[in-house]
């Protein structure tokens, strides 16, 4: 339970801090642009993809790295080959819990079960963050087209 509990509040904190700085660092390289302003929401919007991928990323590695440290600590696949180990199948876990998908293919076990849950939830929050600033973008740009 203290594994799954550090690891999530490690996790949740670089993933604020990742999102974050590419939120900023695109809010700002389209407000010194050239770009017509439709065109600014969507490098916006790709560079918070960019983030959003980085973060399902950041999650599977450290789904690998407690699945070989801790033990108690794995994958289970409902049917036969559903989990492999492969970096692959971390990744595909990684993005269905943090867009909240869950196809329930692929299950925790252990500590990975706590990360998983604050994964989702993570994902969840960031998404609407991601949400926000392309309304807030879009009520700012998109009349001046």
């Amino acid at each position: 339970m203290l594994i799954g509990t550090l690891a999530s509040v490690v996790l949740v904190c670089t993933t604020i801090l990742v999102h974050y700085e590419f939120l900023r660092r695109a809010q700002t390289m389209t407000e010194h642009s050239r770009l017509r302003p439709r065109l600014r929401i969507v490098v916006m919007l790709l560079g918070a993809f960019l983030a959003h991928t980085i973060e399902v990323y950041v999650y599977a590695v450290a789904y690998v790295v407690l699945d070989w440290l801790v033990p108690a600590a794995g994958f289970s696949g409902f049917s036969e080959g559903n989990f492999e180990g492969h970096i692959a199948d971390y990744v595909y876990f990684s993005a269905a819990t943090y867009t909240s998908l869950g196809y329930g293919d692929i299950v925790p076990l252990g500590p990975l079960r706590l990360l998983a849950g604050t994964e989702a939830l993570n994902g969840l929050v960031l998404i609407a963050w991601t949400a926000s600033v392309t309304y807030l973008m879009m009520e700012r740009y998109w009349r001046r087209d």
